[in-house]
């Protein structure tokens, strides 16, 4: 059985010095930019609840598809939930930035535009921050649920405690259906509050699970590299590698999807969500998106081979964390900023957020068994082979 965890001190200290770097250029940002600053936080704020959202739900599909292979991994994405009550607490302070990034908060907004007073009952700043609350409220309430239940399946084995998680992923999913549309409604999409789309939600959902498994994938990784999970196998990767290629292929289908049907349709108040990111310094943005997060990942794992080497799907993973970001950074920064500009802030900021989130899920793998030693199909994954 493969040894517990600890934080290594190279890591804990990478990790908060880059957690000062971003605090350190949120400050200077909010003294110079800081209604760019604003965007940011939200962009990264909204980044890595995504993967952890990504990666519970992961960890809640294996449970209820009863998957064999993946058992040994299952504490991966179930640390990643613990960032959550953290993200609660930072997206709330976007309260002070609100005018700054959703038009419909202005005091005046909806004296002047008739949308955004038909919006308002549900557009308006305390029920946004209701919602918010009740949310993360319900998302943190299940996730100690199932942690609870894995940690005690580690002290008694037999079924008991797998058919309990089970049942508390069934009912996961299903609150993650609801909240995580209207919470991706209320946080990107409201930003262009003129604009709307019934694919919005789901394609934004499915790009959570798909780059919080490019960032689990990493995690095993490396976690192998460094003598842990010693019974990692082609199989395993290949096995993950294959829920990147279908994951490429559905992102790439619901965001086509989007696309062609406004386009065709013509209508002006949806097809300008599109012109404008498809115009200027946007459209590199608008084509990257695409290569990154789809043709570059569906042509690489098309072949069984690269779907079992390692610096090919390392590769692979790090392409998909910059893919998320370029995603919403076209999701979010036209709409607020209405100009592309790359620099100091958005690096330092994402740099600040990636090093609290991994230390927050570093120090949540190290109060647990890293392989939960009484998991039904425990065997099974061991003993997976090609």
């Amino acid at each position: 059985m493969d040894k517990k965890y600890s934080v290594s001190p190279n890591l804990k200290y990478a990790a908060v010095i880059l957690v000062f770097i971003g605090i350190a250029t949120v400050s200077l940002g909010f003294y110079f930019t800081p209604e760019k600053t604003w965007a940011n936080l939200l962009l990264n704020n909204y980044y890595f609840i995504s993967i952890a959202i990504g990666a519970t739900f992961f960890y809640a599909i294996q449970y209820i598809t009863q998957s064999g292979w993946s058992a040994q991994f299952q504490r991966i994405p179930l640390a990643f939930g613990s960032y959550l009550p953290i993200a609660g607490i930072l997206i709330l302070f976007l309260f002070f930035g609100m005018n700054s990034i959703y038009h419909w908060s202005l005091p005046n907004a909806a004296v002047h535009d008739p949308l955004i007073a038909h919006k308002s009952p549900y557009l308006n700043i305390p029920f946004f921050f209701i919602r918010i609350i009740i949310f993360f409220s319900l998302w943190i309430l299940m996730i100690r649920l199932l942690l609870r239940t894995s940690i005690k399946e580690d002290q008694v084995s037999g079924m008991k405690f797998f058919n309990k998680s089970e049942f508390y992923s069934k009912i996961y999913i299903f609150i993650l259906a609801i909240t995580f549309s209207l919470f991706t409604f209320d946080v990107i999409m409201s930003i262009d509050v003129h604009w709307f789309s019934t694919i919005f939600a789901v394609k934004n959902f499915i790009s959570s699970f798909y780059h919080a498994i490019a960032i689990i994938i990493l995690i095993v990784l490396l976690l192998n590299r460094y003598g842990y999970f010693t019974t990692f196998t082609k199989s395993h990767l290949h096995k993950f590698s294959k829920y990147l290629l279908i994951l490429s292929f559905i992102w790439a289908y619901l965001w086509f999807m989007e696309y062609i049907v406004i386009w065709i349709a013509g209508i002006q108040e949806e097809t300008i969500y599109f012109v404008a990111r498809t115009q200027g310094k946007w459209k590199l943005f608008f084509f990257l998106n695409i290569i990154i997060n789809w043709a570059i990942p569906f042509l690489v794992l098309l072949p069984a081979k690269t779907k079992q080497s390692k610096p090919v799907i390392l590769f692979i993973c790090i392409l998909l964390i910059i893919g998320q970001w370029v995603d919403l950074y076209l999701q979010i920064m036209p709409g607020i900023l209405g100009k592309s500009s790359i620099g100091l802030i958005e690096i330092g900021t994402f740099v600040g957020y990636a090093g609290l989130f991994t230390l927050v899920v570093a120090k949540a793998l190290s109060k647990m068994p890293l392989i939960p030693k009484n998991h039904p199909y425990l065997n099974e994954s061991i003993n997976d082979h090609l």
